[in-house]
This record gives structure tokens, C-alpha cells and sequence, in this order.
């Protein structure tokens, strides 16, 4: 005969349907933090071509030159027309400015939200943003047009990965998309 003591069945069932319970309520709690922690990896990382926000360059100018690209796409529930910037070439590390232009083709105030990627995705870390129109809302008012800045410079240390030696070339892309805000 065995010495085992079991435990009255409704105990047993108890405990197993609290540890299911509390598996759920992580998995809701995982779901809710999976985009912010998504978010911030890709800005850790630059994964997925995710910029950097930065101040300044406290690294200076070396010699190598780059070529920016800059690419645009409209949502079509937005309706805006945008305009990207010409392409420029300059040192790495120079700070740059560049204006993207949009206009509002509607009859009312819309806003919009630009969203960005970096191609090619591994150079996403080293490309830093200064200022851009990305970082908030935008609304423009019935038929009008605005000038959209970015400030921004290609991080020096690019230089030293030898994974990106060939590279002389990325290409910032925004979509534009319509704003969950009427316009004001």
C-alpha cells in the first residue's frame, strides 16, 4: 500500500485553475506591453530601419560621403499631396536640413501623421533626427501648403562597421496617414 497522501480533488482543481487563471492575465498584460516594448527595441536597436532622435553630433564630420534618398507615400484616406526632398550627398556627420512639401487637396482641416523607416534596414541605427515633422501631428487647413523640416546627420560611427562599408546610399521613407483628429 502506498504511503502517498493525495489531496482532495476540489484542492487540486483550485490550484489549477489559478495557475490558469494567472497564465491568462500574463498573456492579456504581454499583449497590452508588446508594442511599446517593440517600440523601444526598435529604437535601441535600430532594427526595422527605426531612426535615432538626437540633440546635436558631438562626433564631428569625417570624410566619407553619403547619399540620402528621400522617398514618400500618401494613405489614400489622407488627402494630401507630399512632396519628398531632393536627394543630397554629404559628408557623414554633417548636419542637414531638408524640407518636405504638403498640401491639403480637401475642403476641410485634416490632420495627418507621418510614420519612417530607413533602408537599408541596418543603417536605421546610425541615422540620426534632430527635428522632423514626424515627431507630432500635423494639420493643415483647406488648401493649404507647408514647408516640413528635418534636421538630421549620419552617424560617424557608421564608418566603423564593416558590415556597411559598401553602403553609399539610404533612403529615408515617410507614409503619411490620416489622423484619428479632425483638424482644428
Amino acid at each position: 500500500m502506498s504511503t502517498e497522501i493525495l489531496q482532495p480533488q476540489p484542492r487540486r482543481n483550485e490550484k489549477t485553475g489559478l495557475v490558469l487563471l494567472g497564465l491568462a492575465a500574463g498573456m492579456v498584460g504581454l499583449a497590452f506591453a508588446a508594442v511599446p516594448l517593440y517600440q523601444l527595441f526598435c529604437q535601441v536597436t535600430g532594427y526595422g530601419g527605426t531612426t535615432q532622435v538626437a540633440d546635436a553630433n558631438p562626433k564631428g564630420v569625417i570624410a566619407r560621403e553619403m547619399k540620402v534618398r528621400f522617398d514618400v507615400n500618401v494613405e489614400n484616406a489622407l488627402p494630401w499631396t507630399v512632396k519628398a526632398a531632393a536627394p543630397i550627398t554629404d559628408r557623414i556627420g554633417q548636419v542637414d536640413t531638408v524640407h518636405y512639401l504638403a498640401t491639403n487637396t480637401s475642403d476641410k482641416p485634416v490632420t495627418g501623421q507621418a510614420i519612417f523607416n530607413v533602408s537599408p534596414d541596418k543603417a536605421g541605427i546610425y541615422f540620426n533626427k534632430i527635428e522632423c515633422f514626424c515627431f507630432t501631428e500635423q494639420t493643415l487647413q483647406p488648401g493649404e501648403t507647408v514647408e516640413m523640416p528635418i534636421v538630421f546627420f549620419v552617424d560617424p560611427d557608421l564608418d566603423d562597421n564593416p558590415e556597411l562599408n559598401t553602403i553609399k546610399e539610404i533612403t529615408l521613407s515617410y507614409t503619411f496617414y490620416a489622423s484619428e483628429n479632425e483638424g482644428s
